[in-house]
Order: C-alpha cells, then structure tokens, then sequence
C-alpha cells in the first residue's frame, strides 16, 4: 500500500509522522503520476493536491478504482469487502 502524494518531501515526512500512516508517500511533486493515470486533482493555497482515490492493482494493472471514496471513514471496509468479493 502506499499513497502518493504531490507535496514536497519534507511535507511528506512531516505529514506521515503527525498522521502516523502505515503505509509510505510516493513523491508526485511534478505530477507525472497524476496525469499519467488520470487522477482527480484540486487546486489549495496554489498547489495541486490528490482527490482521494483507492487504486486496486494486481500484476502493475489497475483492477479496480474506488472513487469518490466517500464517506473516508468506510473506505477501508468496502476496500476489504471487494477484495475478498474478488479473490486473486
């Protein structure tokens, strides 16, 4: 698992210690991951932010998207509840 994310390094390691995430950032800061898979973005204070989105992938292909993921709190479960609906 990881989440990727367009801010600068020292963001992300500053962001990752205070949220405590389990899983690492991947560095998107030009955004060539972005516009390569097409993901929903919003401009902030003038920097273009990720929109969340959950990407199943198996094999480098993605599988299946879970977007909007609304509300965030339930992501994880229909997340799981998919991946066990949908055995590799």
């Amino acid at each position: 698992m990881f989440g990727p994310s367009t801010q600068d390094t020292a963001y992300q390691q500053e962001a990752a210690r205070r949220l405590h995430l389990p899983f690492p950032l991947l560095p998107d800061e030009g955004l060539a991951l972005a516009r390569a898979l097409g993901l929903p973005t919003f401009e902030a204070d003038g920097q273009t932010l990720l929109r969340r989105v959950t990407l199943i992938l198996r094999d480098g292909v993605i599988e299946h998207v879970f977007y909007p993921v609304f509300p965030p709190d339930r992501n994880a479960a229909e997340v799981l509840a998919w991946l066990r609906a949908h055995p590799a």
